[in-house]
């Protein structure tokens, strides 16, 4: 079958940056739980590059900026040179495909437990206020309030941390400030309880993500940065009572430092009259912001189409369908038929199953394009 010469919405040429994007669809950052002792492993190797593409754009799964940093288990980490190390032939085979591949940078914060704290200590977090425990059937334990004179400490872990990216090969870092991890704890106004100049106003909510923005920036050059929020999500009970104005100000803010892409997640949809509608949308975030915009949310082929070429976004990234699908970009192109995911087998420690095992379409059809 023949491909259209009029390339689909999603399959045409972008300019990020200093990076010449042959299509728009990025691999989300997917936690995989396969990073044995947070060292990314050889097996990583085999399943990023199946899913790079020349000109394509890959987020890694989250990848924790220190030792406090982790709230789940074999999630990799950032920190130490075994690492950064472990990392490099990584990002060297995404290259080789003609990949760009940017680390999504990660702290937990009160989304954790003991269990994965260094000597069992509490995890740390904006607030003294714990996640409900049992909730998505986790065992998460009370968090410390952190003190204002530590954190500095913090904003220090994320830039040495995307200094370590930049040192494995990555060609830049994603700031993850979204799903209730620590910079969405702090930024939210249902879990941010503090009286300090990192709490109370919408502007001291985000001090933090912002000096880390600010950090990371000068640290590895603006061009080189990204930042994923959520701030119409509740994940992890990280609520805001006024989601479309935390969204707006964080837009507008990183304009300030010039990063190259703010990476948003749609609201949720809800049934509404008998349809699934929202009464959100990311527009005013996406017209704030200055940069590349990314949006991110369950989308599909026709959706991702529609939304880009719309002007609704730049990039759509795609996780469920992209972790089923390593040649998703092709199978898009031939509007060919998609693998489905196996959700038992999203988090499992297994090297292979449910991780490098999933067809591409010369594997499962008998006549090629």
């Amino acid at each position: 079958m023949a491909v259209s010469t009029c390339p689909i919405p999603l399959l045409t040429p972008y300019k990020m940056g200093n990076f010449n994007l042959s299509h728009r669809v990025v691999l989300a950052p997917l936690t995989r739980n396969r990073s044995y002792g947070n060292i990314p492993q050889p097996h990583a190797i085999l399943y990023y590059s199946q899913r790079a593409s020349d000109g394509g754009l890959l987020i890694t799964e989250a990848t924790g900026v220190s030792d406090t940093a982790q709230g789940y288990p074999e999630t990799p980490g950032i920190w130490t040179k075994e690492q950064v190390e472990a990392w490099k032939p990584i990002v060297e085979a995404v290259h080789q495909k003609g990949g760009i591949f940017f680390c999504q940078i990660w702290h937990v914060g009160r989304a954790s437990s003991y269990a994965f704290q260094p000597n069992g200590q509490a995890p740390i977090s904006c607030t003294d206020k714990g996640v409900t425990p049992g909730l998505d059937g986790m065992d998460w334990s009370p968090p410390r309030r952190l003190r204002t004179d530590e954190i500095p400490g913090i904003v220090n872990d994320f830039r040495l941390a995307a200094r370590n990216a930049i040192e494995a090969g990555f060609d830049g870092v994603e700031i993850h400030g979204a799903n209730g991890y620590l910079l969405d704890q702090f930024m939210k106004d249902q879990v941010n309880d503090r009286t300090d100049e990192y709490g109370g106003s919408l502007e001291n909510r985000c001090r933090l993500p912002l000096e880390v923005v600010e950090a990371v920036a000068n640290e590895i050059g603006p061009d080189r940065v990204g930042m994923r929020l959520s701030p119409f999500a509740g994940y992890m009970e990280a609520v805001d009572s006024n989601p479309e104005a935390l969204g707006v100000y964080m837009a507008n803010a990183l304009n300030r430092f010039g990063i190259l892409y703010l990476h948003a997640i749609e609201p949720r949809m809800v049934r509404m009259n008998d349809r699934l509608e929202t009464p959100h949308s990311l527009l005013p975030m996406r017209k704030a912001f200055k940069g590349t915009f990314i949006a991110a949310g369950g989308y599909n082929r026709e959706e991702g189409n529609k939304a880009v070429a719309e002007n609704y976004t730049d990039l759509v990234a795609f996780g469920r369908l992209f972790l089923a699908n390593p040649d998703l970009p092709r199978r898009f192109a031939l509007d060919a038929p998609l693998n489905r995911y196996n959700r038992a087998t999203f988090y499992i420690p297994d090297p292979v199953v449910g991780y490098t095992d999933y067809p591409f379409l010369e594997d499962n059809t008998t006549n090629s394009d």
